[in-house]
């Protein structure tokens, strides 16, 4: 058994119109904690407007490696169900794992939900496709937008060069060179 909390995936949008896009995950004990967590460790720069979490474990995550090695997961088409959000990352070429929110589809299951991705999305040249039930995700409300991203607006961002640590560090170690 474990004390830790449950790991959310975090879903950062810079501006409206933009993607959600995956920028990291957070644990917390619930949704509500995990979007608090979210924006104190990810929205501490001006550039955020909206924020998502979702369970870590609720998310079904192929690789196209994956994908054409073992083919799709197995499933019986339904006919019906839920709304599915499709997440994907199109390129291998960003430093960071960029998943962006793609849409939504209507399915039985994950596995489903991710056939039906591939099919709506298949012009969309994808690297690692994500899907989860849309009802997990928990969203940041339009209505607390200024109070919990414009605090983040009056903080002037710095560079860690601009904090001269390394130049006072090495200051202090020559004088206790000097002074042995």
């Amino acid at each position: 058994m474990t004390d830790q909390w449950p790991r959310f995936e975090v879903f950062k949008q810079d501006e409206p119109g933009q993607p959600h896009r995956n920028v990291g995950s957070v644990h917390a004990p619930d949704a509500e904690l995990a979007l608090l967590n979210a924006r104190d460790v990810f929205a501490r720069r001006p550039s955020c407007h909206s924020l998502w979490v979702v369970p870590a474990g609720a998310v079904l995550a192929r690789t196209a490696e994956e994908l054409a090695a073992d083919g799709l997961p197995a499933y019986s088409p339904s006919g019906s169900g839920e709304s599915y959000a499709v997440f994907q990352k199109r390129s291998q070429r960003q430093a960071m794992t960029y998943v962006d929110y793609a849409g939504e589809v209507t399915a039985g299951s994950a596995a489903e939900a991710l056939a039906l991705a591939l099919q709506a999305f298949a012009d969309e040249a994808a690297v690692v496709w994500w899907v989860c039930p849309a009802r997990l995700i928990s969203r940041s409300e339009p209505a607390d937008t200024a109070a919990l991203y414009d605090p983040a607006r009056e903080k002037r961002f710095r560079m860690p060069n601009q904090y001269r640590t390394v130049f006072t560090m090495q200051k202090i170690r020559r004088q206790g060179e000097e002074e042995a």
